[in-house]
């Protein structure tokens, strides 16, 4: 009984953390290129009362013998990659990514990567994020800029009311052989982590990378159906463990008032 309590108090643990990382989903539903996480669990050990294959007295052999587990612990929470949904903004610095890759962005000297691409101008004319981080590779828009193109290949042209070439500038997306290795650091940004393996930069559209698409944003890809699923069965679970906290509780009560 004092076994089965520990154990449910882990399960309670566990499904306490799942909460968390579902509540985080629904909470960046509306969030520019997020990309949800989903949570990993693992058995704990096991308590071997009767080993397997133990050799009885008669020289057979025990075929399952008895292992008690211990609970549960989470492993992992995992970033899953797969695209979101486009949404037409008409701005000429929204660009998406269809497809593999990430931008880089400068901060405080530090490379970060990014899947949204909500793109501003600063007072330099420096093609910036929504916090002041420059894009990679930097791009200072010329003056008297008022048509700014790009191509699917990452081509950026600036062209002025004579439609003459005053700018250009070539795009470039990053990719890792492991994108759920990286680390998140809030802000939409991520950073390389050995688990990511560095970073691998090509032209869009080149060597398996995505296209951009201008005037376009990548949504969020969290499924509100598919995390109100989740959220139920994660509080049934919850309530379930709860229960056996309770049923523990309540042999404990029953083999304490034997004396009596």
């Amino acid at each position: 009984m004092i076994r089965a309590l520990y154990s449910a108090r882990t399960g309670l643990n566990a499904q306490q953390m799942q909460l968390d990382v579902i509540s985080n989903n629904l909470a960046n539903v509306s969030t520019g290129g997020f990309k949800k996480s989903r949570i990993q669990f693992e058995d704990l050990f096991y308590q071997n009362i009767r080993a397997v294959g133990t050799e009885t007295a008669d020289g057979g052999q025990i075929p399952t013998g008895i292992q008690v587990g211990l609970g549960v612990k989470p492993t992992a929470v995992q970033k899953i990659f797969t695209q979101g949904d486009y949404t037409e903004t008409g701005n000429d610095l929204d660009f998406a990514i269809e497809g593999r890759g990430f931008f880089q962005i400068l901060r405080n000297g530090e490379e970060f990567y990014t899947r949204a691409g909500s793109f501003k101008r600063d007072s330099e004319g420096y093609i910036v994020t929504s916090n002041g981080d420059r894009m990679q590779p930097e791009f200072q828009i010329p003056e008297g800029t008022i048509y700014l193109a790009v191509d699917a290949g990452g081509l950026l042209v600036a062209k002025d009311e004579n439609q003459d070439t005053i700018g250009t500038v070539q795009l470039a997306l990053h990719d890792f052989i492991n994108p759920a290795g990286l680390k998140s650091t809030g802000g939409n940004l991520f950073q390389v982590t050995d688990a990511s393996g560095e970073a691998i930069e090509a032209q869009p559209g080149v060597d398996g990378m995505g296209t951009i698409a201008q005037r376009f944003l990548e949504t969020s890809n969290v499924d509100v159906a598919e995390e109100m699923v989740n959220l139920i069965i994660t509080q049934r679970a919850f309530e379930v463990n709860s229960k056996a906290v309770t049923t523990a509780d309540q042999l404990l009560e029953i083999a304490n008032s034997l004396k009596r």
